[in-house]
């Protein structure tokens, strides 16, 4: 079994690069900037040169608030660069393993009402913003496209070991403030690198096909999550609870970002508490940090 790996700069792309090593599992990954996926006859060139067996896209238009202004920069990789993924595996029979995220849901705080376990796989879409209107373009293209194998994985406050993200910016803001603002209006659950990759994989080799959640278990705000991080690493910085209008950005956050991870459980896959995904993180942190000093 041979894997490509798209955007493997990125944080979940390093993640699959890592597990894939550790279990001596044969792949080819690319950065973005060598696999350019919104240029169509380089992904076609790469898939029939390497002939891999499934394609894992990593590669993605993730900058929310910049999509704002930069719609068709978003809608170009999140959905046309989907489609040539999504058409180079269906010609070279390839599976494809996609993500996506939270925000192609509205996030109301009536829908935190509807749906107290969460956003099932099912439930209809209605992002607010442009970056979750070209993720969900992306979705629809790989529910069109015909293809036999594919795995669509939706993900929220995605954190891992690498690149940037949530946890690793409260650290770094911690050590030179004794107090940090952080919304607690809205509310979710973390989805880690390494928990995202290992059910995509297991997933995968029980030929299951469609969307799936993978999140951790337990509803928090962002204020939690941060409060969590300073005391489980042992930092003394205080977490100023505010308001989402205090915290003013260009592109609209949803309010609730839960997503539902019955479908996995219904499958007999264990899923990780958001709190013991943390501390794995936070060790694999520690190890890193520890082994870079």
């Amino acid at each position: 079994m041979k894997f490509l790996i798209t955007g493997a700069a990125g944080q979940l792309g390093r993640e699959w690069v890592y597990y894939l090593q550790g279990e001596n599992i044969s792949y080819t990954a690319y950065s973005s900037s060598d696999l350019d996926i919104t240029n169509r006859n380089q992904v076609f060139r790469i898939l029939e040169r390497d002939v891999p067996d499934v394609v894992v896209n990593c590669a993605a238009y993730t900058r929310v608030d910049d999509a704002e202004d930069q719609k068709e920069a978003a809608f170009s990789v999140n959905r046309d660069g989907v489609k040539n993924v999504a058409d180079a595996c269906k010609n070279f029979h390839a599976a494809l393993i996609h993500y996506s995220t939270d925000y192609v849901f509205p996030g109301t705080a009536a829908d935190k009402e509807r749906y107290p376990a969460g956003y099932p796989e099912n439930a209809e879409t209605a992002p607010i913003n442009v970056y979750g209107q070209s993720k969900r373009a992306g979705e629809l293209i790989l529910e069109e496209c015909e293809l036999a194998n594919w795995l669509l994985i939706r993900v929220a406050w995605l954190c891992g070991p690498y690149e940037t993200n949530f946890v690793k910016t409260m650290l770094r803001l911690a050590a030179d403030r004794d107090e940090i603002g952080v919304v607690d209006d809205q509310f979710g659950s973390p989805s880690y690198t390494f928990d995202v990759v290992e059910k995509s994989l297991l997933l995968f080799r029980k030929n299951e096909t469609g969307i799936f959640h993978v999140t951790g278990k337990g509803l928090i705000s962002w204020a939690d999550f941060a409060e969590a991080i300073f005391n489980k690493s042992g930092v003394e910085t205080t977490v100023k609870r505010i308001a989402s209008l205090q915290f003013p950005q260009k592109a609209k956050r949803p309010f609730f970002s839960y997503l539902s991870t019955g479908k996995l459980q219904q499958k007999n896959i264990d899923v990780i508490n958001w709190s013991n995904g943390l501390d794995v993180l936070l060790a694999r942190l520690k190890r890193i940090n520890t082994k870079n000093s």
